[in-house]
């Protein structure tokens, strides 16, 4: 039994899934390089993908040397990855850039805007299935490529159920989904279902193994290390050994000799259900193989 995180509240969208602007609310700009955390707006914003409009030179004269959108979404993407959600801040991207918090406004609104930009930009980082492969190994390929993703940057897990995810990465993300999902044979009324069923599995696995990890990382201990030192203290507690103790021959039965094989095992096999779900209610349906 791992002692890993549960993945709380947060929900992500299945690939093609929006969450509407209206029931979002947006980040006020920070009020110069003093301001805090970005206060609510009692305005909805609007996905950064579908604003066009011309920064207004009332609060931003010029635009500063060498930074532009890209540079500026990289930097965000470093300071996620090493800093978290929670300590990101238009502050603290403008001294990672050695530019005035101000000069952000000129390519962005909000914070809320970086945030988005930024998760679009890591779904570059999937690996698109092989062409002309089975669609069996293609789903297979797309979701362990979606779970490394999480893992990777496990700030996303709670960005992905936030935005609209329309971004032009994202996007092609989506299209091969459905390209996947369509192949299966399933008929059409079942194929969103299918598509849930695989890659809300993968994000909620993918969003406990990177906390995991991410604990692991934080103490300085490896995660064989630290999973041995939570057994070990959970099976100290009376109340809380006979619970390890009971499932000992499932764990013994699960194989792998590190936490990382037997959490691979436990997602290949798992993912070999649901693959096995989809033929079978396609095969019931009376539908062609794909």
């Amino acid at each position: 039994m791992e002692s890993e995180p549960g993945t709380g509240s947060d929900r992500a969208n299945a690939p093609g899934e929006s969450t509407a602007p209206e029931a979002r609310g947006g980040s006020a700009p920070e009020a110069g390089a003093d301001a805090g955390a970005d206060a609510a707006s009692s305005a909805p914003r609007t996905s950064v993908w579908l604003e066009r409009r011309t920064p207004s030179r009332s609060r931003r004269t010029e635009s500063p040397a060498g930074l532009d959108r890209d540079r500026i979404t990289e930097a965000s993407v470093r300071l996620l990855d090493a800093d978290g959600l929670a300590r990101f801040s238009m502050r603290r991207l403008a001294a990672e850039l050695d530019v005035t918090a101000m000069s952000l406004y000129w390519y962005v609104d909000t914070k809320d805007d970086l945030l988005e930009l930024a998760l679009d930009a890591v779904y570059a980082e999937i690996t698109p299935p092989r062409e002309g492969a089975p669609w069996q190994d293609r789903l297979r390929e797309l979701a362990r490529s979606y779970r490394e993703l999480l893992v990777r940057h496990i700030w996303i897990s709670p960005l992905a159920g936030t935005f609209l995810n329309i971004g032009p990465n994202s996007m092609l993300f989506s299209y091969a989904v459905q390209d996947i999902v369509r192949a299966t044979g399933l008929p059409l009324e079942r194929q969103t279902g299918a598509l849930s069923a695989v890659f809300q599995f993968v994000y909620g696995f993918g969003t406990v193994e990177g906390h995991f990890k991410a604990r692991c990382d934080a103490t300085g201990l490896t995660q064989d290390e630290y999973h041995r030192q939570a057994m070990g203290t959970i099976r100290a507690q009376p109340h809380l050994r006979k619970i390890v103790e009971s499932s000992d021959d499932l764990m013994a039965a699960r194989g792998g000799e590190t936490v990382e094989e037997m959490r691979e095992r436990d997602f290949v096999y798992a993912l070999d259900i649901v693959v096995a779900g989809i033929e079978a209610v396609r095969d019931r349906s009376g539908a062609p193989a794909g």
